[in-house]
């Protein structure tokens, strides 16, 4: 299957490279022209494609082959650029970095060459010249199924030293340069410990948007990056794609509309009507889109709420989702607002169903200790304490499989997803106050283990689940709650 909407991916000779500016400032600069743009990142991010939503005006979605699969990812390509003109892809990490060291599994060429779109790769020109040549080439001819369209030399230090990697690269007949950024030419975006922060209009003002595009429109050739896209791609076809499909979507008050419903999961509620809560605010925002859009497909109500700011639950809800974000950051104002703290744990207790993912599980223990080493009182649901600390704890794809029946489905099924957090559990009381591990974790460096929290309609890991990897699991998730 190919890439039905003009496409191009923004690849990596590594990271630090620069794609995430250069794909926002395309983003920005095309939208500008009046195109629709849709972007995706590829892998498990849930920072970057903040901005990118921003950047376009339109949902970003991740494109994860390890976690998704083929099908998914050309099915969810094919629907979220139905009516769009062109669309973005923002690589992970270097061009070839993915789930493995032997293949492209889980990598940016791996989305590249499923969706046949054509790599801008981003590197890192500053005190290079005719190297770039030997580098480039490495990357043009290491796997012949990648098709690598043009190179976007960042940091450059002026015209000259332009002209010289454009020599270079057309000499050795190589992909062409489409773009040279100059040292500080692209405004910095702001970070910390987790890589970028979460992107909002404070944080990416609308100013800092149009310096990206302006950056872009001066320095890269837009009008043939365009073309690299391959505008003779039937649009018409994923058109036809997302008016045939047999998704059912579910209606949602407080978020937008699902543009798409990437799992085929029809309705289960009946004629019961079933509200979810899931915790959306500055702590609690790390959920993947197309995750959402699968619950409202299943005929879960989506209603959002603030963990720091409401003082009640919504009314009415069957569940709770508890999803990963920032809780150590805004640990002192969770830890003020103990109405909510009261309200989550009594709905756990009532015995509906709350689901906890990485910074929901912090939320769910007795306490959180800060870097600063002050300890803010959480929820109290989960007898656990866990502590922030100055170095990575994990990262990485993790395969899960049940251990027991829960949520998500019967002992022996499994899913995918991914672990990133610094933090850590202590003091665990769990096992003598009758709680279990739902899961067996498996990593993809090695090793298994014994994982999360399960006691009764309650399931918490520092896991990120992509509910692609079993479609099956939003229905049992739904069936269970109801």
């Amino acid at each position: 299957m190919s890439a039905r909407c003009p496409a191009s991916v923004i690849g990596g000779a590594g990271s630090g490279v620069g794609k995430t500016s250069l794909t926002l400032g395309l983003a920005a600069a095309l939208k500008q022209r009046g195109l629709r743009v849709q972007t995706f990142k590829v892998g498990p991010d849930f920072l970057d494609p903040t901005y990118l939503a921003l950047a376009s005006g339109r949902t970003c979605y991740n494109l994860d082959g390890w976690m998704a699969g083929r099908d998914y990812v050309e099915r969810l390509f094919a629907r979220a650029t139905a009516d769009a003109d062109i669309a973005l892809i923002e690589g992970v990490m270097g061009l070839f970095d993915g789930a493995s060291a032997t293949s492209l599994e889980g990598s940016t060429a791996e989305i590249a060459t499923w969706l046949d779109a054509p790599v801008l790769l981003a590197i890192n020109a500053h005190g290079v010249a005719r190297s770039v040549a030997a580098e480039v080439k490495g990357f043009a001819t290491f796997e012949p199924a990648v098709r690598i369209a043009g190179v976007i030399a960042n940091q450059i230090g002026g015209q000259r030293h332009r002209r010289m990697l454009g020599e270079a690269l057309a000499t050795a007949q190589l992909p062409p340069l489409v773009g040279a950024m100059p040292r500080g030419a692209l405004p910095a975006l702001p970070s910390r410990h987790l890589g970028l922060v979460t992107a909002d209009a404070e944080v990416l003002p609308e100013e800092t948007i149009e310096r990206l595009a302006a950056a872009c429109v001066e320095h890269l050739d837009l009008d043939g990056i365009v073309k690299m896209g391959d505008c003779s791609r039937r649009r018409e076809e994923a058109v036809d794609v997302a008016r045939h499909s047999n998704v059912e979507t579910g209606g949602c008050d407080t978020l937008p509309q699902p543009t798409i419903s990437t799992l085929e999961c029809r309705a289960t509620t009946g004629s019961k009507h079933f509200r979810l809560g899931v915790a959306w605010d500055r702590a609690f925002h790390f959920y993947y889109p197309d995750n959402l859009e699968a619950l409202a497909a299943g005929g879960a109500e989506i209603v959002k709420f603030s963990p720091i700011a409401d003082r009640a639950l919504p009314p009415d809800l069957g569940a709770i989702c508890l999803g990963g974000g920032y809780p150590e950051v805004h640990a002192e104002a969770l830890s003020a607002n103990q109405p909510m703290r009261e309200a989550i744990a009594a709905f756990a207790a009532s015995g509906r169903a709350v689901y906890a993912e990485c910074g929901g599980l912090m939320y769910l223990g007795r306490t959180v200790r800060a870097l600063d080493g002050r300890v803010w009182p959480m929820a109290g649901v989960i007898p656990i304490e866990t502590a922030m600390l100055e170095r990575l704890r994990a990262l990485g794809y993790v395969e899960v499989e049940l251990a027991a029946d829960s949520l998500w489905g019967r002992a022996g099924q499994a899913l995918r997803g991914h672990e990133f957090h610094y933090s850590e559990i202590r003091n665990d009381d769990s096992a003598a106050q009758g709680w279990q591990k739902p899961y067996r974790v498996a990593h993809r460096r090695g090793g298994s283990a014994a994982d999360g929290f399960q006691k009764g309609n309650i399931v918490a890991s520092y896991v990120h689940l992509h509910f692609a990897s079993r479609p099956e699991a939003v229905r049992h998730f739904i069936e269970e709650s109801l």
